[in-house]
């Protein structure tokens, strides 16, 4: 896979875009119009679950760049989700540096590739690795899947689908950049998180996956949610979503709803020296408690119980998303 041309005209200032002042910025969906109160009392971990029950049964982490901690952000948040009592698992689909594996401290002896091939089944390549949380590691498997025929494409479905009865949440973990297949995956599931820093460059290039999602009516349509990680404070998180919300609606067209933010954090950098996710080495961490809420407004209804109730609908879950990376719709 090859990244897509990005022209001149599709990089981002870090600079807020001149907005006509008839033209209001987007307001940030979970935060209200009292952002910087809002901000807190998410940080604070006082706020209540959302009331509505809203899809998230598979969810695509994307950045525009690496370095900017997504990995990081897919295992700790399936993890702050098992701990909330969510069935999670991490779908390492990254087909260049699979890196979920290292985060653990663990090298997977096999991956989809083998259950494709027939060599094992999907239970012998899943990993355990909390009470509710599993790693599916993707390997060459994830490039080979839409290359099957009809009829094998079929069996790998039926083999795959063993996680809709077992797993609440899917949380695929893409490559960095803006590639046709990490695309592909952001087309697949549900919803899609998009990780960025307050570095020019990842505003710049996470506006670039916006961009090319927006050049097909799919993408532009797509539930796309965004958390600013390794931010300093809650002003910081703020100006860089605002900045991204108002080029994403003003230029494209697209509502990009802020979900929160992780601070910065030095037990992070910790814990991936330990080769451990800071979630489990820094329960208490200001990363960590970030990440259970927004957890929580991600995957909980306010009952406290998993948003993926209607297992069996014939539209959406585990199915849809791999009959769509299959491409049999």
């Amino acid at each position: 896979m090859f990244p897509l041309r990005r022209s001149s005209g599709d990089t981002l200032s870090s600079e807020p875009p001149q907005e006509p002042k008839n033209i209001s910025p987007p307001v940030l969906e979970h935060f209200g119009s009292d952002q910087a109160a809002s901000l807190r009392q998410f940080m604070s971990g006082e706020e209540g679950f959302p009331g509505e029950v809203k899809r998230g049964r598979s969810l695509a982490v994307l950045s525009g760049k690496g370095g900017v901690g997504k990995t990081n952000i897919a295992v700790n948040l399936a993890l702050a989700a098992g701990q909330e009592g969510a069935r999670v698992a991490v779908l390492d689909a990254d087909l260049g540096l699979a890196n979920v594996d290292i985060l653990f401290g663990m090298m997977p002896r096999y991956n989809l590739s083998h259950v494709i091939t027939g060599e094992k089944r999907l239970e012998d390549v899943v990993v355990t690795v909390d009470e509710n949380v599993k790693i599916i590691p993707g390997g060459a498997g994830m490039q080979s899947m839409a290359e099957l025929d009809p009829q094998r494409q079929e069996e790998l479905l039926e083999k795959l689908l063993v996680l809709e009865n077992s797993e609440d949440f899917l949380i695929v973990d893409t490559a960095a950049g803006i590639y046709e297949s990490v695309l592909s995956f952001a087309l697949a599931v549900e919803m899609v998180l998009l990780v960025t820093t307050p570095e020019p460059t990842a505003i710049r290039d996470a506006y670039g996956v916006l961009k090319a999602l927006s050049r097909t009516d799919e993408g532009r349509k797509k539930d796309i949610r965004l958390i600013v990680n390794m931010a300093y404070n809650e002003q910081d998180a703020q100006s860089v979503a605002e900045r991204i919300q108002m080029a994403a609606n003003q230029f494209l067209g697209m509502n990009i709803p802020f979900v929160g933010y992780v601070p910065w954090d030095p037990n992070i950098r910790k814990a991936v020296q330990k080769r451990r996710p800071f979630y489990l080495s820094y329960p208490s961490s200001g990363a960590s408690r970030a990440l259970t809420s927004i957890a929580r407004r991600l995957f909980f209804s306010e009952e406290r119980s998993p948003k993926s109730q209607d297992l069996h609908r014939e539209e959406g879950g585990l199915r849809e998303f791999f009959l769509r990376l299959m491409k049999k719709r």
